[in-house]
């Protein structure tokens, strides 16, 4: 493969959340970017979650698809530039979710900084600075592409979100995701595909959740993780090894033979 878009979610696919990447997935990343090969990290997580992420893989030339689709940035030496962002209507979308669901915690996502929040997060749970509001209204105070909604029974809002047009994803069962309708990491991609001049047939996606269905299925190649629910491997062209076993690596290595 040369001269390709490849497309790689973190979590779970890159690394373990909470450990940084293994220097066999930062080799193989690095073999597949001297090919020629243009490296896409294609996340759940914010911005700011994914810059450091990119730093341990030294890129600071390319793109990153954020937010499940809702910002692309394009990264430079300097820093990034966020070419694209989707807001949704979060005020309609809290209303709805604490309706459904009292006394979840609620994140609207500030891009490249951080999250304000109703009720504080583990420190764990989110990538970026956490600020607390007074009132909820302050959570749809300013636009934001990305809500995050984390409880035991947040479960319960997908439907109520999806009926309102949202994109919904319960990436746990105590964690969900809500965007603008439509959007998706494979929407974004393919804007990528197109700037980038790489043609459809030479994209290849590699992921392990609900959230990475739509770009495998978009990818002309696709890895599921051997870790990966049972509908996300059904999706996937090919079965690779678990996050554990460098999965991800011995993918990307694939890709040059």
């Amino acid at each position: 493969m040369t001269s390709g878009l490849v497309a790689c979610d973190i979590d779970g696919t890159l690394l373990r959340t909470g450990h940084p990447v293994s220097s066999a997935v930062r080799e193989a990343a690095a073999a597949v970017r001297g090919a020629g090969n243009h490296l896409v990290l294609a996340t759940g997580r914010s911005l700011a979650g994914a810059l450091p992420v990119a730093e341990q893989l030294g890129l600071r030339d390319t793109w990153v698809v954020a937010s499940n689709g809702a910002v692309t940035a394009r990264l430079t030496r300097g820093g990034f530039e966020v070419i694209e962002r989707h807001d949704l209507d979060a005020e309609t979308a809290v209303r709805a979710a604490v309706a459904t669901a009292p006394g979840i915690r609620i994140s609207a996502e500030i891009v490249g900084v951080g999250y304000r929040v109703n009720i504080p997060f583990p420190d764990e749970k989110l990538n970026g600075t956490q600020h607390s509001i007074l009132e909820l209204q302050d959570l749809w105070a300013r636009p934001t592409p990305r809500l995050s909604l984390h409880g035991s029974a947040v479960f319960r809002v997908v439907p109520t979100l999806r009926a309102l047009g949202l994109t919904a994803i319960a990436t746990r069962g105590d964690w969900v995701d809500a965007t603008a309708p439509g959007i998706s990491k494979a929407t974004a991609l393919e804007k990528v595909r197109s700037e980038l001049g790489v043609e459809d047939y030479n994209t290849v996606a590699i992921g392990d959740d609900e959230n990475d269905l739509g770009m495998l299925m978009w990818a002309a190649r696709s890895f599921a993780m051997g870790h990966a629910p049972a509908l996300v491997v059904a999706a996937a062209d090919h079965l690779a090894g678990t996050v554990d076993q460098d999965g991800a690596a011995a993918a990307l290595h694939s890709l040059l033979s």
